[in-house]
């Protein structure tokens, strides 16, 4: 019997949910939400990707929204990032459990693996990547791009939904939609990168500036195209595992979710206390209604 979901025009949002998950490539629902409504939660920032799925989740409110929207509409470079991070953000989101598909970049990390990364690199070009700007200049710390707390956690969960992790390594962020050529993938190993994507590292810098704590899960589909044995990446190759791997990250968002204490002990939740350069007083009405969801209780 299909899941009936209660459908909400969001004009007020007053349900405050704490953990919010991103689905990527593969992962467009989130099985096992009870409860469940959907709401649209408009932005200063626009429209996020999809209406968002707000359900029980281990016995606990969560926010699901599917990245390129549900049927897979948006490129990479589509998503609107921004709105993504501030309406999770609005709903009073305070961690993001990221999900996405990733390209191996070493031998060692088979299709099917887990990483939990601990870094990213920029090779995108055509984002939008920060809530600043138009008037107002902040810069947040990012020497370590995701809550190593959360990270930790989501590792420990892979470990008991018996899913072999890797606890560190770095995610090269291209622009995409195209996969690497030869050259680049090569240049990556040389690199010392682990994995290769296109949307984690824009979601964790607007993240960190909405003081939202961020860590990623990414479920590797493939060996990009260096390796001599799997010389092209071809997007059958991608859709098999990635439904080979969808309940692998099912059982591990529940355990995440299930074992998460209900208080952050990390400094995600600050990180703009020192960051805003800007003098309150130069702050436009425009600009402070604009940020209001991301720098309100600094300039209220």
């Amino acid at each position: 019997m299909a899941r009936k979901v209660r459908k909400k025009k969001n004009k007020s949002v007053k349900e405050e949910i704490r953990i919010g998950i991103i689905g990527g490539s593969g992962l467009y629902s989130m099985p096992g939400l009870t409860d469940v409504r959907e709401t649209r939660v408009p932005t200063p920032f626009g429209d996020p990707s999809d209406p968002i799925l707000i359900g029980t989740l281990e016995g606990r409110r969560v926010a699901f929204l599917a990245r390129h929207g549900r049927g897979h509409r948006l490129t990479p470079s589509e998503i609107n990032y921004r709105a993504n991070i501030c309406a999770l953000k609005m709903l009073g989101v305070e961690r993001i459990l990221s999900v996405s598909a990733v390209g191996s970049l070493r031998d060692d990390l088979p299709p099917l693996d887990f990483v939990i990364p601990d870094q990213f690199f920029d090779r995108t070009r055509l984002r939008v990547a920060t809530f600043f700007g138009g008037g107002v200049v902040a810069h947040v710390g990012f020497d370590k791009p995701t809550c190593t707390i959360l990270a930790a956690h989501i590792a420990d969960a892979c470990d008991g939904a018996g899913v072999k992790a890797h606890r560190s390594g770095t995610y090269v962020c291209m622009e995409g939609p195209q996969f690497s050529t030869l050259a680049e993938s090569h240049t990556y190993r040389q690199l010392g990168f682990d994995v290769i994507g296109m949307t984690n590292l824009t979601e964790a810098k607007l993240a960190r500036e909405a003081e939202i704590c961020y860590a990623t899960i990414a479920m590797v589909t493939d060996y990009d195209c260096w390796h001599p044995n799997h010389d092209a990446v071809t997007l059958d190759e991608i859709i098999q595992n990635l439904n080979r791997n969808t309940s692998n990250v099912q059982r591990v968002l529940r355990e995440v979710v299930r074992e998460l204490p209900e208080a952050r002990s990390c400094k995600c939740g600050s990180a703009l206390a020192h960051a805003i350069l800007t003098h309150r007083a130069a702050i436009s009405a425009a600009a402070k209604k604009r940020l209001a969801p991301i720098i309100g209780k600094y300039i209220s």
